[in-house]
């Protein structure tokens, strides 16, 4: 489940209002990255993977993923040949993690930092 594409960050605030009706009554967007098609929001409660498929993109799957049902994660930065970062995610009871792939128009390092604020907490 990789993302490709040039990643960058999209304002939470827009996020939020963009997003209102995936969120939960009183539920907050504290960051959020595009990548060409796809989303990743990360809230006070969970982290959401919105994965557009398809040709048109008229097709949207909307992951949610607690943050207590993360057991562990890794990040990968980029590389002198490689310059995609990748975030990989352990979900409980899949060995399987989810991958994202981030190109160098993202800080890999703020999003493990976010991702540390919110699973460790």
């Amino acid at each position: 489940m990789a993302l490709f594409g040039n990643a960058h960050t999209i304002d939470p605030a827009a996020a939020q209002q963009d997003y209102a009706r995936l969120l939960g009554h009183g539920e907050q967007v504290h960051a959020a990255y595009l990548l060409i098609r796809d989303t990743m929001l990360f809230t006070d409660r969970r982290l959401i993977l919105i994965d557009k498929q398809g040709i048109t993109g008229k097709k949207v799957e909307y992951h949610s993923i607690p943050y207590k049902s993360i057991t562990h994660f890794a990040v990968e930065t980029a590389g002198t040949f490689d310059l995609d970062a990748e975030l990989k995610i352990w979900i409980s009871s899949n060995p399987t993690p989810v991958q994202k792939t981030f190109t160098k128009g993202v800080d890999i390092y703020e999003v493990q930092a976010i991702m540390t604020q919110f699973v460790t907490s």
